[in-house]
């Protein structure tokens, strides 16, 4: 790999970019099958079930540690594809993470940053000018760092004298006590030292750009950080070691996103949400340029009410804004009190949490008086784009609502179990909003008239893709048969025939909706009708044929009286049907007329063309009594079980095969015998095995047909609810 030196970087680079997007899901030809872990070559077209369409991420981190260690002009393309993504799992792992980003910054080290940044900035400087013809040589780079020091110790210079002219003798003992520096953070140094050269040579060789320093720790190389995997059961600590030694502190975690100045995604979950404090919530929504639409008029600067330093607003210009964040299951107090904070704060300007004192109240008046000679405008997040809120139930809807309302550049936006009330989908209707995929299962205080106007009128529905109103016997959805008719029958989502996923789970669906009312809906893939009592399957296997004949996944779970077998009749404690008889009907009125090809005679013709299905249904899910009464299944369709308490029926011999839905595989075929291999774990496999997600993708952008493992793949495959 000698000959790999002559390569440009600028190759080397775009190579280990397709090596890290290899281990990336695709956002809009899913399978909706579980990725398939092995070696079994490269897909040739999408959606591809085998081959899988993606490496497993583990499979592309290793790929590129290995071309670390070919030399270092690999190492320099591959290390930043390397801390692309960070995914927190072990506490220790953890710990380690925060000191290789942070690390200890005293003075000894700050006056040895300098002193490299500026050897480094002086070798920039001279190769910029041997480009144009300028003299090089020693005596030309003692010139230029003479000037780059000049420039520095200006009376506007942001580095203090003592870092560029340090004592020429220290104590060399590591071990003393140091006391906390007071020296300017990296990122100022490296920018006053950029800005220094930038001014020596627009002043020697106008016209010559030098390229700006960049911080040597990994941080700046992060976009995605989440916790999706982090868990501290099973490490034997006590309920005190919780409370008072715990590894995800809001310190550590505020520390960290200092130093991440790229991060676009971040997810959180209930196991490290206490550490979610009004201080994280400001490094992460906080970011960005004013200029870009952020915060108040600059006609009234001075005067703004956001209580933040300087020097914190000046970093947190120079970051780039959050695209989604996923705050999925997050209750903890103080995650809940540091959100009400900060909308009270940052967007409606009220006045914090008073301590009690005179100073605190004379503070605040002053604020309340100052606040009397500017316009209020509320603060406004453009840059992000995907918001999950799911379960997030301890948030009240004062709080909510403007939360969601500063985000004006929604895409995604997942409100299932939270408090979301009338008013925000009447204010989102009327925002500049235009969703893709919206969710709002289990929303308790929502009314069915109220979703019914903001998917009929609104603008922001106009576009919607995935769509679920899931509801279930605990949680029933509160939409009545009239506000469904109008629904389905005005709606944008439905008319324009766009949507790919859609959950009607306990809604008043009837055959007249299906059949008579609703539009068809040729792409459609992922369809929930459960806890839907009186649906007949006969009718449901009609509305597949002729209205919604792509759809691959469909969801039964308590529908239907052929299959709930468990609930009375019209005589009291009579059942609907046996085990036998759920079996047959399922197979007779829905597998067999939607699933098999239909016959074809070869009496006038020597040649066999078997036609396609009438539909591409391979995957149905079913409430566990019904399960247990198919039993091992009938011929290819086999029953596999999630690591919770859902369950599907599944044509193990059915998948995406080059772009082509193929069935009937043999049994050797490397898709059969995985799906094989499900259906045998009973129920022993990881988190991410599953159809139809209930929570949706946030942090890549492949919404409700995406695929997630940990708890936001448990959320999606495992929870009933």
């Amino acid at each position: 790999m000698a000959a790999g030196l002559q390569y440009p970087p600028e190759l080397l680079f775009t190579i280990c970019e397709y090596i890290y997007a290899a281990g990336l899901p695709p956002s809009s030809t899913s399978s909706l099958d579980p990725l398939a872990i092995g070696e079994y070559g490269a897909p040739t077209a999408l959606p591809s079930s085998m081959p899988p369409a993606n490496w497993s991420e583990p499979v592309a981190r290793k790929t590129l540690s290995r071309l670390c260690l070919v030399n270092h002009a690999w190492y320099e393309a591959a290390r930043p594809w390397l801390w692309h993504k960070l995914e927190v799992r072990l506490p220790r792992s953890w710990l380690a993470l925060v000191d290789e980003i942070t690390g200890t910054e005293d003075d000894e080290r700050a006056v040895l940053a300098v002193k490299e940044s500026i050897q480094a900035a002086t070798h920039a400087a001279l190769a910029s000018s041997m480009l144009i013809g300028s003299s090089s040589g020693e005596e030309a780079a003692r010139k230029w760092k003479e000037s780059i020091l000049e420039s520095l110790t200006s009376p506007d210079g942001s580095i203090p004298p003592e870092l560029l002219t340090p004592p020429a003798s220290r104590d060399p003992s590591p071990r003393r006590i140091r006391a906390k520096s007071e020296s300017p953070a990296r990122w100022k140094i490296m920018r006053s030292i950029s800005d220094a050269v930038q001014n020596v040579m627009d002043l020697t060789e106008p016209g010559v750009y030098v390229p700006r320093l960049h911080d040597p720790r990994p941080g700046r190389f992060v976009r995605h950080l989440d916790f999706n995997h982090f868990r501290t059961i099973g490490m034997r600590r006590s309920v005190d070691d919780s409370a008072t030694s715990r590894f995800v502190t809001g310190e550590r975690v505020e520390t960290l996103l200092k130093e991440l100045p790229n991060l676009i995604a971040f997810g959180a979950t209930e196991y490290m949400d206490g550490a979610l404090s009004l201080p994280v919530l400001n490094e992460l929504l906080l970011r960005g340029s004013p200029s870009g639409g952020r915060g108040r008029p600059t006609r009234a600067r001075g005067l703004v009410a956001v209580d933040l330093e300087e020097e914190d607003r000046e970093r947190r210009r120079d970051c780039k804004e959050l695209v989604a964040i996923d705050l999925t299951g997050c209750v903890s107090a103080v995650f809940v009190r540091a959100l009400k904070e900060f909308v009270n704060t940052h967007i409606l300007h009220q006045d914090g949490y008073s301590s009690g004192s005179d100073d605190e109240s004379r503070r605040q008046s002053r604020r309340s008086r100052a606040s009397r000679f500017i316009q209020e405008e509320p603060l406004i997040f453009p840059g992000l784009q995907r918001l999950g809120l799911r379960g997030v139930k301890s948030i009240q809807s004062h709080t909510l609502t403007p939360f969601v309302l500063a985000f004006p550049s929604l895409t995604h936006l997942d409100l299932s179990a939270t408090r979301v009330t009338p008013e925000l989908l009447t204010a989102l209707g009327g925002s500049t909003v235009r969703l893709h995929s919206l969710a709002l299962a289990r929303c308790i205080r929502l009314t069915g008239s109220s979703i019914r106007d903001f998917l009929v009128r609104a603008p922001a529905a106009a576009q919607i893709q995935e769509l679920t109103l899931y509801g279930d016997q605990t949680f029933p959805t509160p939409i009545s048969t009239d506000d469904l008719d109008e629904i389905i029958s005005l709606a944008p989502c439905f008319t324009s025939g766009e949507l790919t996923y859609l959950d009607l789970s306990s809604a008043p669906v009837t055959k007249e909706l299906l059949i008579d009312v609703c539009k068809p809906l040729p792409k459609l893939r992922s369809l929930g009708l459960s806890y839907i009592p009186d649906l007949e399957l006969g009718d449901i296997a009609k509305f597949l044929k002729t209205k919604a004949p792509n759809v691959e996944v469909l969801t039964l779970v308590s529908t239907s009286p052929d299959l709930d077998r468990n609930r009375a009749g019209a005589g009291v404690g009579i059942p609907r049907g046996s085990a036998q008889q759920a079996s047959l009907a399922l197979h007779s009125r829905l597998i067999g007329p939607l699933c098999i090809p239909a016959y074809a005679s070869t009496l006038l013709s020597q040649t066999v063309v078997v036609p396609p299905p009438p539909t591409r249904l391979r995957v149905i899910e079913l409430s566990v009594p019904t399960l247990t009464g198919l039993g091992a299944g009938a011929g290819t369709w086999r029953i596999i079980k999630s690591k919770g308490g859902r369950g599907w029926y599944v044509d193990t011999a059915c998948g995406w095969v080059g772009a082509e839905l193929k069935r009937n595989l043999p049994k050797e075929h490397p898709l059969r015998v995985q799906m094989d291999r499900l259906a045998d774990a009973n129920g022993n496999v990881n988190s991410g095995v599953g159809w139809h997600a209930r929570k949706m993708e946030i942090l890549h952008g492949c919404g409700m047909l995406g695929r997630e493992d940990g708890l936001y793949g448990a959320v999606s495959f495992a929870y009933q609810g």
